[in-house]
């Protein structure tokens, strides 16, 4: 599977990319790397959110490789380089999250278990980590840790306009009423990220954002537009899942759990409440951070960086 490489993005050395078919024909598209310092610590699995697509996390691939792991990633269905769900490629859909946790189950089972050393620790962001949560909640999980950040708990009530009982109640009924597949309320083709930087809700980075925005100009067909009105309702019924009275004490893997306190987005509160509520779990607040807290300013990056060491008990020489 072809990764697309530019002089301010570059492929991370020793690339290993492919495919997984899974038993509905879907094809992910995935990508795995050793470490490339010791003492090896085990890998890391990377798991964006929507619209999210691999080349967007080189960096933090390297990151996570001088620190001493292995790293797995792969593309969710409907996005990236994974085929497309629909006819329109730039719709954002999907039936039911039991979708992606199939997905995760295909990603460990095929490509992590067999080819990547333990212990494994996962990474995820926004419905990446909505869906890890989703694991966390059941008996058996393949991860010792996990790292959340700004994960997909509730949609930020200004993201959603109106009452949330009332885009709920849409998701329902517009499915009911065989509209599953047409794009939500004033949604459409476009990509966030080819947008201008200024006036997006996104990250403070420019430079970043110009990066990301160059690898959708190199390769438009890793770009996603708006979700459906199916991924819409699909997404209320998993954060009330997950966020539901009880989910937080259930969780048995350790967690932390990283809250954007400028995200408009999700909702940060919403965070926050499950955070405390976790038994064997801890939070940390960036106060000036947007959603993409991986994406942000190099300031915001280092908190991130400095307390995920700490967590896994990594020494400044180490790091």
């Amino acid at each position: 599977m072809k990764l697309v490489a530019l002089a301010k993005n570059p492929v991370p050395g020793g690339a290993v990319p492919g495919e997984l078919k899974t038993r509905d024909g879907v094809r992910l598209r995935f990508v795995r790397w050793d470490a490339t310092r010791g003492p090896r610590r085990g890998t890391v699995c990377l798991l964006g959110g929507r619209g999210e697509f691999i080349e967007k996390y080189f960096e933090v691939v390297a990151d996570l490789r001088r620190r001493g792991f292995a790293v797995a990633t792969m593309d969710w269905r409907g996005q990236g380089g994974s085929s497309r769900q629909l006819s329109n490629p730039r719709k954002g859909h999907v039936g039911s999250f039991s979708e992606y946790d199939s997905d995760l189950t295909l990603f460990m089972k095929e490509i992590v278990l067999p080819d990547c050393p333990p212990p494994f620790i996962a990474l995820g962001h926004s419905m990446g980590a909505n869906v890890l949560l989703r694991n966390a909640g059941r008996p058996g999980s393949w991860f010792e840790r996990m790292i959340l950040t700004a994960p997909m708990l509730a949609i930020s009530d200004e993201r959603v306009g109106y009452p949330q009982a009332l885009a709920r109640a849409y998701g329902e009924i517009g499915c009911l009423a065989s509209f599953s597949r047409s794009y939500i309320k004033g949604g459409s083709d476009t990509v966030v990220e080819q947008r201008p930087f200024d006036g997006n809700i996104l990250t403070s980075d420019r430079e970043r954002w110009n990066r990301n925005k160059a690898v959708l100009d190199a390769n438009p067909a890793l770009g996603l537009g708006s979700p459906t009105i199916g991924w819409l309702r699909a997404a209320y019924r998993s954060m009330a899942l997950v966020s539901s009275d009880g989910y937080a004490a259930s969780v048995r893997v350790p967690m932390m759990v990283f809250v954007a306190g400028k995200d408009q987005i999700v909702s940060s509160r919403a965070i926050e409440d499950f955070a405390v509520g976790l038994k064997v779990g801890t939070h940390v607040l960036l106060p000036s951070s947007r959603h993409e807290i991986l994406q942000e300013a190099d300031s915001i990056r280092l908190r991130f960086w400095a307390a995920f060491d700490a967590y896994m008990g990594l020494d400044e020489a180490a790091a």
